[in-house]
C-alpha cells in the first residue's frame, strides 16, 4: 500500500520467551494512543510519541519486567518499527526526509529522519542522572536502536540543551514524532513516485 491510499496499517504480534507484545498502528491517525507495557515512563512517551506523530497506535507488552525493563522496551521498539515498515508499503508517494527541534523547558532536541530503508541511529543525548522514575535512562538509545533498525530509517536524535532527564526524552520523543509525521506524509507533487533516483527505498 503506498501513501496514496489510506488507510495506511499494520498489525504485529510478537511473541518470544521475554515478552509478548501486539500492535496496530494506523499512519494516517488522529493521535490516538492505547499504550500498555508496564512501564510507566515509556506509556507516557509512546503516548507522546503518538499525539505529535499524528498516528493511531493500539500497543499492548506483557514482558519480564521481574527481571528489568530492557527486553520490553527494546521489544517495543522492535514491533514499533516493523509496524511502521509494513504500514509505509513501497513507500510510494510519500515525502521521506523529515525534521523537527522541539523544546521542553530548558531541553531541545533536533531529530532528522531519513526513510532510506538502511537502518541507523546516530545518538548524541546524554542524561545527567540514571533513571527516569523507574526506567533506566540507557534503555531510551535502546529503543530507539530497535525501532530504526526494524522501521529501516537513518535516523539522527541530538540533544542541543538540557539538564532534566525527563525533559530530554520528552524533547527526543516529541522531535522523532514530529520528524516521523514529515517524513511519511504525502509529497502532493509527487503523490505516486518512490522519492529515489534508484526507484527503490529497500536499502
Amino acid at each position: 500500500m503506498d501513501a496514496t491510499s489510506a488507510p495506511r496499517r499494520a498489525e504485529i504480534a510478537r511473541r518470544t520467551s521475554e515478552t509478548d507484545i501486539r500492535a496496530t498502528l494506523v499512519l494516517d491517525g488522529q493521535g490516538q494512543a492505547e499504550i500498555t507495557t508496564g512501564v510507566g515512563f515509556l506509556d507516557h512517551m509512546l503516548v507522546a510519541l503518538t499525539r505529535h506523530g499524528l498516528l493511531d497506535l493500539a500497543l499492548q507488552a506483557d514482558g519480564d519486567l521481574h527481571i528489568d525493563f530492557h527486553h520490553t522496551t527494546e521489544d517495543c521498539g522492535i514491533v514499533l518499527g516493523q509496524a511502521i515498515r509494513q504500514a509505509l508499503g513501497d513507500k510510494r508517494g510519500i515525502r521521506r526526509f523529515g525534521h523537527a527541534l522541539v523544546p521542553m523547558d530548558e531541553a531541545l532536541a533536533e531529530c532528522a529522519i531519513d526513510i532510506s530503508g538502511r537502518p541507523y541511529l546516530a545518538w548524541s543525548v546524554t542524561f545527567a542522572r540514571d533513571k527516569v522514575g523507574a526506567m533506566d535512562t540507557e534503555l531510551f538509545e535502546e529503543f530507539f536502536r530497535a525501532l530504526v533498525m526494524n522501521a529501516g530509517l537513518t535516523v539522527h536524535i541530538t540533544q542541543k540543551a538540557g539538564t532534566n532527564a525527563h525533559h530530554v526524552a520528552e524533547a527526543c520523543f516529541k522531535a522523532f514524532a514530529r520528524a516521523l509525521r514529515m517524513a511519511v506524509e504525502t509529497d502532493p507533487r509527487a503523490p505516486g513516485a518512490i522519492p529515489s533516483t534508484k526507484g527503490s527505498l529497500e536499502g
